[in-house]
């Protein structure tokens, strides 16, 4: 009796209430939306005869017989990836030069027709297979556009493009993402054509349709585009979301739609989403290792540095996003030596940041493991947290979670530092979701405290972690 009263006296003292049960607040995640927002990093992998032109957009007209690489290995690419801390691969199979990575029967534009391999090779197949075998996630994008296509800006086309979908969805196992972006009609090669050929993205590729597709043939991939409907674009290839960046969203036609579609909304809100927005679509921060999505020679010393990657960590993923690194393979069909020491090195720094965590150490433990059991969907309630330390500690990252099953709630908290005989602000913010990380001067104290100013009903707070950057 005496020790469950001075439990209940502790979570008194610091605000926290034992887990009970809560009714969620506004739209809430999908089962699929739940697995991508614990992914947090993953890569997009463009290597297509764009390569080989040393462009960023090929035209469509590019010869099959240039495409191939001298040494292509997969697993490198993967390797390197997964030593980064990424959790997936999203290829691209199709980009908007309409050549295809596999033997599509759709088009005679793709791989079967190149001498890799005698034309007998499937490199979607081999980047499924390699990443199967490495632990991460397998994802497509199949672009819209076709440059290459006699047949883009008619209706053959769009049955033409499901039928590419179906190949990729029926031949390549559980996909946990199909991609797709807004660049979609402008000039192109078109069977010869070379023309310019518009079309009325809002309405062309019927996309009810296709994701309803989707959603048969894979029930479990999320659907990104710049209006979802699983994960949306944040509105920028920099990387980062905004500093208040809300899971919820309400996209918004362009004049002269009536239907919010792929290409057809409005951009304003997509890096912050919108507060009890209608529909659950977190933002996805896309963005190069190198200054283009392609490999390019005069680009081999510009690659990422692990600190700015870091940065870069603290502002998507740090945000409720996830991060979406492009890789770009070059001639070879293998990463470059500069990309693949900065993909390990900010791994590693991954690795050793986040990889001890104070609130471990504190009194946070003895009054509810329920904030540091890495179980990101149990929680404790409550609007005030305390941790202490035996010595004094230095830190400069906080990280805490909602249980995003029960909605996102918490519109603002602040963190405190006992110094001097006093607490004394050391971050604040605003939104929190699937994951807030706060980048603060180092600190050194033997008291931290957080406070949820504000929010509409009780929190459902399922982590606290406190870190010194490596």
């Amino acid at each position: 009796m005496k020790f469950l009263f001075t439990l209940l006296a502790s979570f008194l003292l610091s605000g926290i209430i034992a887990q009970t049960k809560l009714e969620p607040y506004g739209v809430l995640p999908s089962e699929r939306q739940l697995k991508w927002h614990e992914m947090d990093m993953y890569v997009l992998v463009h290597f297509t005869p764009t390569t080989f032109e040393n462009k960023e957009w090929g035209y469509g007209d590019a010869s099959p017989a240039s495409f191939n690489p001298t040494a292509f290995d997969a697993e490198q690419i993967i390797k390197a990836a997964k030593a980064g801390g990424f959790k997936g691969l999203i290829l691209v199979a199709k980009h908007h030069d309409g050549f295809a990575l596999w033997p599509t029967k759709t088009t005679d534009y793709n791989i079967s027709k190149s001498p890799w391999k005698s034309g007998k090779g499937d490199m979607v197949g081999e980047f499924e297979k390699a990443c199967r075998k490495n632990g991460l996630e397998f994802g497509v994008y199949c672009s819209p556009w076709d440059r290459n296509s006699p047949y883009y800006g008619s209706h053959e086309y769009v049955n033409i493009y499901r039928e590419q979908l179906k190949e990729l969805y029926s031949n390549y196992g559980k996909l946990f993402m199909s991609w797709h972006d807004g660049a979609n009609g402008g000039d192109g090669y078109y069977g010869g054509k070379r023309e310019a050929r518009k079309i009325d993205r809002s309405v062309y590729y019927g996309w009810d349709t296709t994701w309803e597709m989707t959603r048969k043939m894979q029930p479990l991939a999320s659907i990104f585009s710049d209006i979802g409907p699983d994960t949306r674009w944040v509105g920028n290839e920099e990387g980062f979301a905004s500093e208040t960046s809300w899971a919820t969203f309400t996209p918004v036609p362009l004049e002269g739609t009536t239907i919010p579609g792929p290409g057809s909304i409005k951009h304003h809100n997509l890096g912050t989403g919108d507060r009890n927005g209608v529909q659950w679509t977190p933002a996805e921060c896309d963005v190069p290792l190198r200054p283009g999505w392609f490999y390019h020679k005069d680009q081999d010393s510009k690659v990422k540095t692990p600190e700015k990657l870091f940065e870069l960590y603290l502002k998507s993923v740090g945000r409720g996003a996830c991060l979406d690194l492009g890789l770009a393979p070059d001639t070879r069909g293998l990463l470059h030596e500069n990309d693949v020491a900065t993909l390990k090195a900010f791994g590693e720094m991954l690795e050793k940041t986040f990889g001890n965590d104070l609130a471990r150490q504190s009194s946070l433990l003895k009054q509810s493991k329920l904030l540091t059991d890495k179980d990101r969907y149990s929680f404790a309630q409550g609007n005030q947290f305390i941790m202490e330390w035996k010595e004094d500690q230095e830190f400069d990252l906080i990280r805490i979670r909602e249980n995003i099953k029960l909605g996102q709630r918490v519109e603002e908290w602040v963190a405190e530092a006992w110094v001097d005989g006093k607490w004394k602000e050391v971050t604040r913010a605003t939104s929190i979701g699937s994951a807030r990380i706060m980048n603060f001067p180092a600190v050194k104290t033997k008291k931290l405290r957080i406070r949820i100013t504000k929010s509409p009903v009780p929190p459902a707070i399922s982590e606290i972690g406190i870190f010194k950057k490596a």
